[in-house]
């Protein structure tokens, strides 16, 4: 199967991400290769971009597709939480700006053999990186059920995460629940039949908050929101599209720290904790797609994509 992912706010991204010529620049989640043929083009003959992705596939698809920029990219398969040390590795001690794409691609998406999808059965994984560590499937059959509930109620947000948590336990003691048809089957039954219409499928929360699990997305993002700004030089952006609330609200709540860090009382007039503020937010607002790109990629829906800036003196 070809690894076919449509770069989402492809323009807002590069426009924002404010491309230097000759610059050194960083995509945590290089997919495809879309945004980063689109970051190599802008970068010309003398700047260096690094990609990196935990998916071999991804890796070798966007090999293959940024070939014409070889001299001066670099595709690495590792996680963006180790940029700092893949960076060190090659001397280079800060960078021009960093994107992460964090959703999932639609290769792993329509790619039913990745377990990813509710929509065809086939064995459950839902590792980003395959083979790596534990699948989905382990997850559905060793987490107790307080685990569970936790996992699905705080991941996905799902309101009937109590029921399902409890069905999958008493399933998985008849047999081992292995596929994704089979855990469809179990969500679709522990949800009450009049909630299901017009809220899609079943299985959407509780998928979403089991990949999370299955690939610590969220503790990913946390370890290295500093580090990454850390990384970038005074004037340097960081450019995170998310796709889900979990996600932006980490974001959004990072970088309102790294602009105004000071923990004082509101009402002391003077600053005293001596937190200094490391930039500022480019995009008060998250930038959405539009309605021209929601025509054509319905996955850009949810997308939502915030920048940061370093302040220039530190």
């Amino acid at each position: 199967m070809e690894f076919i992912h449509k770069p989402v706010l492809l323009n807002e991204t590069i426009s924002l991400l404010r491309i230097h010529p000759g610059g050194t620049y960083v995509d945590g989640s290089v997919g495809g290769g879309g945004h980063a043929k689109k970051i190599a083009q802008e970068l010309g003959p003398a700047g260096m971009l690094i990609g990196m992705d935990r998916d071999k596939e991804a890796c070798r698809a966007a090999k293959e597709h940024l070939a014409c920029h070889a001299e001066n990219v670099c595709i690495i398969h590792d996680n963006y939480i180790n940029t700092g040390r893949i960076l060190a590795e090659r001397g280079i001690v800060a960078i021009d700006g960093m994107l992460l794409d964090l959703g999932v691609s639609s290769y792993q998406l329509d790619n039913a053999a990745r377990g990813f999808s509710y929509m065809a059965d086939a064995p459950l994984d839902m590792r980003m990186e395959a083979g790596a560590g534990q699948s989905t499937a382990d997850i559905v059959n060793t987490y107790s059920e307080s685990d569970l509930c936790r996992i699905i109620k705080t991941y996905g947000e799902e309101r009937y995460a109590k029921r399902i948590a409890a069905l999958i336990v008493r399933e998985r003691a008849v047999a081992k629940i292995e596929t994704t048809g089979r855990l469809n089957g179990i969500i679709t039954a522990a949800i009450p039949k009049q909630t299901q219409y017009n809220t899609g499928h079943p299985a959407k929360r509780t998928y979403q908050a089991l990949r999370i699990e299955c690939n610590q997305e969220l503790e990913h993002l946390k370890t290295a929101l500093e580090a990454m700004i850390s990384l970038l030089k005074p004037g340097g952006r960081l450019a995170i599209i998310s796709f889900h609330s979990l996600e932006d609200r980490l974001v959004k709540q990072a970088y309102k720290t790294y602009e105004n860090p000071c923990v004082c009382p509101k009402d002391l007039p003077i600053c005293g904790c001596g937190q200094k503020s490391r930039g500022y937010i480019v995009t008060k607002r998250p930038i959405m797609a539009g309605e021209e790109e929601l025509m054509t990629n319905s996955r850009a829906k949810s997308a939502k994509l915030r920048v940061f800036e370093k302040n220039e003196k530190i």
